[in-house]
Order: C-alpha cells, then sequence, then structure tokens
C-alpha cells in the first residue's frame, strides 16, 4: 500500500472478529416489540400466511446475529433461537404486567396503546427483558447490543445481568441506571435519574454481586442512588428524590433527603 496508516488500519481490520452491527440489532428488538404489540401501521399481516412468513424471517434474523457472534462449535445457535421464540409469550406475559404497572399506577397513562406506543420506560423493559433471556442462555455481546439500543433511544440503561419481577414500572426514565447484579422485586417503581449501581469499579469485582437490593412494593422517586451489592432496600419503601444511600433499609420506611425527616 502507498500510504503506511492504510496498511497498518488493514492488518487491524483483518485481525478484528466480526459481529453484527447495532442497527441489524436493534431492527429485530423493535419488530419483536412489534409483533408482541402490534399497534402500529408500520406492521400488518392480510392473513396467517404471510404472518407465519414474517415470523420465519424473525428467526432467521435472530440465527444470524448469533452466528455473527457466537462460535458456532461452542454454541446450538438454532436451539438457543428455537428456545427463545418458545418462550416468548411468556416473556410478553410478564411485559404485559409491565404495561399494566404503568397504565395502573400513572395518571396520565390514557391507554395500552398509549404505553407501548409512547412511555420510554416500557420500550426499554422490552428491551431488557428479551435481552436478559439470551444472556441466561449464555450469549455474549448481543443482549447488551440489545440493552444499549434501547439506552440510546430512550436514556434508560439496564444491563441484560440484572433480576428484575413482574409490575415493573420506569416512569419518564431519562438518566436510570440499573446495574448488571442488581435485583428487582415486583411492584417496583423507579423516577427518572434514580441510580443502581456498585460501591467501586474495581475488575478484581467482576464476578461479585456490586448492586443493591430492591425488595417489593418499593417506590424510588428522581435522582436517588443506591449503591453496593449489599445493599437491600427493605420490602414496602418509599426512597425520596435525590437521596444518596449505601447501607441496608428496613422495610415499611421512609427515606428523605433530609435525615430529619427521615420517619418509619
Amino acid at each position: 500500500m502507498k500510504h503506511p496508516y492504510r496498511e497498518k488500519l488493514y492488518k487491524h481490520y483483518l485481525k478484528t472478529d466480526r459481529c453484527v452491527s447495532m442497527e441489524k440489532v436493534n431492527s429485530w428488538v423493535k419488530k419483536v416489540f412489534l409483533v408482541c404489540y402490534p399497534v402500529s401501521n408500520d406492521l400488518t399481516f392480510p392473513n396467517e400466511t404471510s404472518f407465519e412468513g414474517f415470523m420465519d424471517e424473525l428467526e432467521g434474523e435472530l440465527i444470524e446475529i448469533l452466528s455473527c457472534s457466537l462460535n458456532v462449535f461452542d454454541h446450538d445457535v438454532n436451539g438457543i433461537v428455537r428456545a427463545f421464540f418458545d418462550e416468548l409469550p411468556e416473556i410478553k406475559a410478564v411485559l404485559d404486567t409491565d404495561v399494566k404497572a404503568i397504565c395502573d399506577g400513572d395518571p396520565a397513562a390514557r391507554s395500552v396503546e398509549e404505553v407501548v406506543r409512547c412511555y420510554p420506560g416500557i420500550r426499554a423493559i422490552g428491551a431488557y427483558r428479551f435481552a436478559h433471556f439470551l444472556y441466561q442462555k449464555g450469549v455474549p455481546i448481543i443482549p447488551r447490543m440489545i440493552t444499549e439500543c434501547a439506552h440510546g433511544s430512550t436514556g434508560i440503561d439496564i444491563h441484560p445481568g440484572a433480576r428484575i419481577g413482574n409490575n415493573f414500572f420506569i416512569d419518564h426514565g431519562t438518566g436510570v441506571v440499573i446495574g448488571e447484579t442488581a435485583e428487582i422485586g415486583t411492584n417496583v417503581k423507579i423516577y427518572q435519574g434514580v441510580t443502581l449501581g456498585g460501591l467501586s469499579v474495581r475488575k478484581i469485582d467482576a464476578d461479585e454481586k456490586r448492586h443493591p437490593t430492591i425488595e417489593d412494593n418499593v417506590v424510588i422517586y428522581a435522582g436517588a442512588t443506591i449503591l453496593g451489592g449489599k445493599t437491600v432496600i427493605g420490602k414496602n419503601t418509599i426512597i425520596g428524590g435525590n437521596t444518596f444511600i449505601t447501607k441496608s433499609v428496613n422495610p415499611s420506611t421512609k427515606i428523605y433527603h433530609n435525615p430529619s425527616h427521615n420517619e418509619k
């Protein structure tokens, strides 16, 4: 080559492992979401045969996505894809509880159609629930790409490794961060700017529980930061806005930014 820098870049290109593009992953996730919630004219089927053909295409796309990113000798790509689509009705059933939580919990929500069309929280939760299934199957990279696509469009960052129960409600959502080892129970509501993070970012802690546990029926208001793998927020607790918490909180407690206003 005439230019040394081009030769260096070309050699780097040859050594780089191939992976499917974010655009292709994002397109696939959007189509899966639309199949689960067909409230848009962007996706219509004149008959069952056309629907079957579309689902075949979706399965084929996932095979292609995983084949680009997995060692096909170490992973049963077709088996993972079959398992995902076999489980999709159950994943949707859980996602339905999240939609209902938003409809029931937000006075501004007028209908299911409004929630699935307009609410960034349900888009991010949906991407997380799809990604979490693949994460549990040991699929590398792709689950993180799925949730990062949602992060880019909603401002909500949910690691696919987090464990999140039914009836999960993220209101507004911009700036929400939920770490890899976070555990969230049922009927939990989180507002914008909440962080469920780690106390440290040391690489040696990669295999430890680094993020908090949020038990059932907890509300966490905007801007709250809750850190640490040993931190447990007890059930029926209310965490006020802009609080900073690194220790466990007993059940049925109210925590506010002004310590003098804390009350049982």
